[in-house]
């Protein structure tokens, strides 16, 4: 691409009111380019600059804000500094702004809660109370199984509050996963539902941790909040409702050690058991700041909706983000086209929102019925996209940027994970090409290497790092050392590696190419699966797509394309022509698909992420592994039927 693909440009309106103008002035020098240059060669400041920017309120001022006494895998953060997150994140807008909305919460069947910021301050303190009545202290891990909602975030906040660790667990999950989850961590306590409502059905939620805590010896308590009415078996008195626990007396926010933990969040290896990434209360913090108010540009006063659960690390980046900026978040309950494909659209016209997270993935699925409903809507609010997890393809990018936010509105990606926070984003006060990234993000030292550590040269792929310590990375993993040095610090000695494909171009725009464990060689040649994707979906005959490489006697690896169709299309084998077709001509004819499978539907998270790996595993007869975080696990079952009979199905693209 060329200086021509630009599609977006900030204006200087845009620039001069942009939090990263602001930060570069108070931290005294003169652009962008020496700010990030100064944030590699002098961390400390850098680190500290940050903070005194976010006003991160420290109640002791930490002697150093990094040490690497210890090596660059355990760097040492705000050193002597003591703090509670909750002061930055609640009490400080509280104090200026009591009543603005903290929390907006919306679900499928209309009903509506709002919290504003001195609500939430008064719910916390009280729940926090509660929670120490029943003996949690500082360093105790609280599971939580809930949806999003505002009582969700009045928990969130109430642990900061009395030092306990949040264990989010994904709503979605069964009693296995919970189970598994809960005794990996220590929790001592959990709080549930009773159930939620998704597509119009009630999820019970209360029985599934009954059964996942048979057995379970250390959890003490479980909170259960009232959330639809449904009839729930109790056991005391281990089970309390949360209206009764809840006490008019308010608990202090604690001051801690700036590095306290906060948060325990596990992700899921291709294999073996999950991997807890912990996060601390300075952490969080300053990383979260980064991301939300300058990779983000949220404001105070700003509103954000992005569909996602509490299970994912994206329910922290919402709830932390949002709150440390002084915005509102708001959270629709349920799923993002249920009762109508044109929820989200109304929400945004509703509550004036500015900022809308989405995803490709969510993006091509608003999209099937979007093009007839947009017209009806007013989207003028509507300041910029958050977008994380995945890469782009340029149709679905471009389609949100003209279509959605009708050219004005920037696609602001960031990508990290679960372990560490943005490594890589795009940057307002620059111009972007469909799907780019503006480069690494200050303080992390991101960079594209090849296998040996080498930055690699233009157009070529090779593997997202980080060269320098990030006070967002995990502070190792929950009582498995080991496997924390093995994960991300030994594929390439001194540097983090994140597991994700990159490339830079000729003028300096860096793009994502999925997960280098989805890496395809065909003919010994090195293929990301996004690059036949976004050939597949170009043709417009596709809404969505996966593609995996499947063992090959001749080639090594084949290439196989699951997708599903456009409305209209026959999915049969002359579109599986065209699309193989689509692919050679723009790949070139050694990765010409094996074979198009058309399918209903993909296998996703909650947070709308393809999963590759389930589809790969699915196809070639291997157990699929652990699929407690899909959303619609029913849709490995067509994988399954495709495994069992190769020939089967449509959609052969032939030689």
């Amino acid at each position: 691409m060329t200086e021509s693909d630009i599609e977006w440009r900030p204006s200087d309106a845009i620039i001069r009111d942009a939090n990263w103008t602001s930060f570069i002035a108070q931290s005294g020098v003169p652009d962008y380019a020496t700010l990030a240059a100064r944030s590699s060669s002098d961390p400390e400041w850098y680190w500290r600059s940050l903070a005194t920017w976010l006003k991160f309120r420290f109640r002791q001022t930490p002697n150093r804000m990094m040490d690497l006494t210890d090596g660059i895998q355990h760097p040492r953060w705000c050193t002597g500094g003591t703090t509670n997150l909750y002061d930055t994140a609640v009490t400080a807008t509280v104090e200026q702004h009591p009543d603005r909305p903290a929390v907006i919460w919306e679900a499928e069947d209309g009903r509506t809660q709002t919290l504003t910021y001195a609500e939430l301050d008064r719910d916390a303190a009280a729940l926090g109370a509660g929670l120490q009545r029943l003996g949690l202290q500082p360093g105790d891990v609280v599971g939580f199984y809930l949806p999003m909602l505002p009582q969700t975030v009045v928990a969130f906040m109430a642990c900061l509050r009395i030092g306990c660790i949040t264990l989010p667990l994904f709503s979605g999950f069964g009693a296995d996963a919970v189970s598994q989850r809960l005794a990996l961590s220590g929790a001592k306590a959990v709080i549930t539902a009773d159930a939620t409502q998704r597509r119009g059905q009630i999820v019970p939620m209360k029985p599934v941790i009954d059964e996942a805590l048979a057995g379970n010896s250390d959890v003490r308590h479980v909170i259960v909040l009232r959330n639809t009415g449904l009839d729930t078996p109790m056991t005391p008195p281990r089970d309390i409702w949360w209206d009764t626990l809840s006490v008019s007396e308010a608990a202090p926010a604690l001051e801690l050690p700036a590095e306290q933990p906060a948060l325990l969040m596990y992700t899921s290896g291709t294999t073996g058991k999950p991997k807890g990434a912990v996060h601390t209360h300075c952490g969080l913090g300053l990383k979260l700041g980064q991301d939300a108010l300058l990779s983000l540009d949220i404001k105070a006063g700003d509103r954000l909706l992005w569909p996602t659960d509490f299970g994912w690390f994206g329910g922290t980046v919402t709830i932390i983000g949002s709150l440390l900026a002084g915005a509102t978040l708001v959270i629709a309950e349920g799923a993002p086209t249920f009762p109508d494909a044109g929820r989200m659209w109304r929400l945004i016209q509703h509550y004036r929102i500015t900022h809308f997270g989405t995803a490709p993935t969510l993006a091509r699925m608003l999209r099937r019925e979007a093009d007839a409903l947009l017209d009806r809507y007013d989207l003028s609010s509507l300041r910029a996209f958050p977008s994380s997890g995945e890469a782009w393809d340029r149709e679905s990018w471009s389609w949100v940027m003209r279509r959605v936010g009708g050219g004005r509105a920037p696609i602001l990606n960031f990508s990290g994970g679960t372990e560490m926070c943005a490594i890589v984003a795009s940057n307002i006060l620059f111009p972007q090409k469909p799907a780019s990234f503006n480069g690494p993000v200050p303080g992390t030292g991101g960079d594209i290497v090849d296998a040996d550590g080498n930055s690699v040269g233009v157009g070529e792929i090779g593997e997202l790092v980080m060269r320098e310590a990030c006070i967002g990375t995990t502070r190792g993993l929950w009582r498995d050392e080991q496997r924390y040095i093995e994960s991300y610090w030994s594929q390439i000695p001194g540097m983090w590696v994140h597991g994700d494909l990159a490339s830079r171009d000729a003028e300096g725009f860096w793009f994502l190419h999925g997960r280098s464990d989805d890496t395809m060689k065909v003919a010994g040649k090195r293929l990301g699966p996004t690059e036949v994707e976004e050939a597949l979906l170009a043709t417009g005959t596709v809404t969505e797509a996966a593609v995996v490489g499947l063992p090959d006697p001749i080639t090594g690896s084949s290439v196989v394309c699951v997708v599903v169709p456009a409305p209209g299309q026959a999915g049969d084998a002359a579109q599986a022509a065209l699309l193989a077709d689509a692919v050679a001509k723009a790949l070139g004819k050694s990765f010409r698909p094996k074979r198009v499978l058309f399918v209903s539907d993909l296998p996703k998270t909650r947070s709308m992420k393809i999963m590759r790996r389930v589809v790969r595993t699915t196809l070639t007869g291997q157990p699929a592994g652990d699929l407690s975080s899909l959303v619609n696990p029913e849709a490995v079952e067509e994988l399954v039927r495709y495994a069992s009979d190769p020939a089967s199905g449509s959609g052969r693209a032939g030689p």
